[in-house]
């Protein structure tokens, strides 16, 4: 096959209009796995591939970017610095997209490997190209740059070299290009800062992260609301949650809570705000922020019942995130007729309110009605059931009325609840209580897409894994629910044939 390729190539490079030897030896190299490939192009020149990428003919440089990328992948980081980095070089700078993304895959690679990585960092023109990359239009390219340069800075001579040259000035430069090409190196700045301490020590340094916390507090309503996003990333490590609560930021989102009910413009940036004390929460501890910035709670109770979609989806997410954990469910119970009221608005959208929301609401249910084996105490046990019979006077007829309508995610979501309760005893003994039940679980045939059957094969799963199921249910069900986790998801049952006696 070497030398098959070796022909192709050749034969690529005599001939005007390519099109057709590019497409043979497309299909050649896909032929080819690529664990066997670096032997088939060890030592060929690639160039002749490469000098086609200067062409107006859209087919024919795509063609050539699907090659190169199914090539280089082949071969070693240290191979392409060395015979390579001109070529990619160039195509950092190439009009078509594809190209750029390409070389800065390549680059991403290299970056990550010690002995190539040090050729790149004493190449201060790639590194610029790179950098200028995140001020492309295309998304997507930016979105490559920032993830070479994220992998780069995860050694110090990386950070030294972005940080403490005159690259620095080339990143403010481009960062003052637009206001979203700014709000892309503040992407790279808390990417390269979440990876550890010395890292954010780097970009806290250079004065990025100062800038960004500026204008999460500023007057500007729609820099708030990016700037917010950005923040709830960098809170995402211990070292970035130490850094913002030094700064006072928890106290300044808090404050900004409060303050939302006098803005008109709040709607902006206000789900931004709980969506971070909601991440917080979970990445610390439920009880601690809730008591610490009890505007938090509450805030989140308020969007429950208020009547804008955003608002009411944003705090279903949050009760959701809330709710999964123990210490969560203890939180909510704590608040007593206040919880009440917001489980009955969730219990009402499940049922009958916006697709997208009912979905949500059904999510946020599950979760919270959720509770690992190892969790299942009596008083724990008695909550969630408690909650659920809240739900509706009849809740499994409640949830069995959602999985029988005609949406697979609305079936799905239900599913999820049924699940939730498939492992607390009390949840198996209503399962077998309620009338037709089983033989709903066991019937195939209401399950018509693969998300309805990878939702039921999962509730399945979790009914028979419980160690109480066996006696629960009864042998006769056990043993029906265990034959279909045996058959799988997709099990279909043969339909005999039926002769009849005399015909053709």
């Amino acid at each position: 096959m070497a030398a098959s390729i070796d022909s192709l190539l050749r034969e690529i490079s005599g001939v005007e209009d390519p099109i057709e030897e590019l497409q043979s030896l497309k299909t050649a190299l896909l032929s080819i796995p690529v664990s066997d490939l670096k032997d088939s192009v060890s030592g060929q020149r690639l160039n002749v591939i490469f000098s086609l990428l200067n062409s107006n003919d859209r087919e024919q440089v795509e063609l050539c970017v699907e090659i190169l990328d199914r090539i280089l992948l082949a071969l070693s980081p240290v191979n392409l610095v060395q015979n390579y980095r001109a070529e990619l070089q160039g195509g950092l700078t190439h009009p078509d997209e594809t190209v750029k993304i390409l070389a800065l895959t390549q680059i991403g690679r290299m970056v990550e490997h010690p002995e190539a990585a040090t050729e790149i960092l004493n190449n201060h023109d790639i590194l610029r190209a790179v950098i200028q990359c995140i001020g492309e239009e295309k998304i997507s390219v930016a979105k490559q740059a920032i993830c070479s340069l994220a992998k780069l800075s995860h050694s110090k001579p990386g950070l030294d070299k972005l940080f403490q040259s005159d690259l620095l000035k080339v990143m403010k430069d481009v960062m003052a290009t637009s206001d979203i090409i700014r709000y892309r190196i503040y992407e790279l700045v808390v990417e390269i800062s979440s990876a550890s301490p010395i890292s954010l020590g780097y970009c806290a340094k250079s004065d990025f992260i100062s800038q960004l916390l500026g204008e999460l507090t500023g007057d500007d309503v729609l820099a708030r609301s990016t700037a917010i996003e950005l923040v709830t990333s960098l809170a995402r490590s211990q070292h970035g949650r130490q850094y913002l609560a030094q700064q006072g930021i928890m106290e300044k989102i808090s404050n900004m809570i409060k303050g939302a009910d006098t803005d008109a413009f709040s709607s902006l940036y206000l789900p931004g705000l709980v969506k971070f004390f909601g991440n917080l929460a979970i990445m610390d501890s439920p009880q601690q922020v809730c008591e610490t910035y009890p505007v938090f709670q509450n805030k989140v109770f308020e969007m429950a019942l208020d009547p804008d979609p955003v608002m009411t989806g944003v705090a279903l997410d949050t009760l959701g995130l809330l709710g999964n954990t123990v210490e969560g469910k203890q939180v909510l119970q704590k608040t007593g007729e206040k919880f009440k009221a917001v489980w009955l608005r969730m219990s009402k959208l499940a049922s009958a309110g916006a697709t997208e929301l009912r979905v949500r609401s059904l999510d946020a249910i599950s979760q919270i009605l959720t509770l690992q084996p190892e969790h299942q105490t009596e008083d724990l046990l008695a909550l969630t059931e408690s909650w659920f019979h809240i739900l509706s006077n009849q809740p499994m007829e409640m949830v069995c009325n959602i999985c029988i309508q005609p949406f697979p995610e609305l079936h799905c979501g239900a599913l999820k609840i049924f699940t939730a309760i498939a492992t607390q005893l009390w949840g198996q003994k209503l399962m077998t209580a309620t009338p037709s039940f089983m033989e709903f679980i066991l019937d195939r045939s209401t399950s018509k897409t693969k998300e309805v059957k990878d939702a039921k094969f999962k509730l399945v799963g979790s009914i028979v894994g419980s160690s109480t199921a066996a006696e629960i249910l009864g042998s006769q069900h056990y043993i029906r629910l265990k034959s279909y986790l045996r058959e799988g998801a997709y099990y279909i049952s043969a339909v005999p044939l039926v002769s009849t006696e005399g015909a053709d």
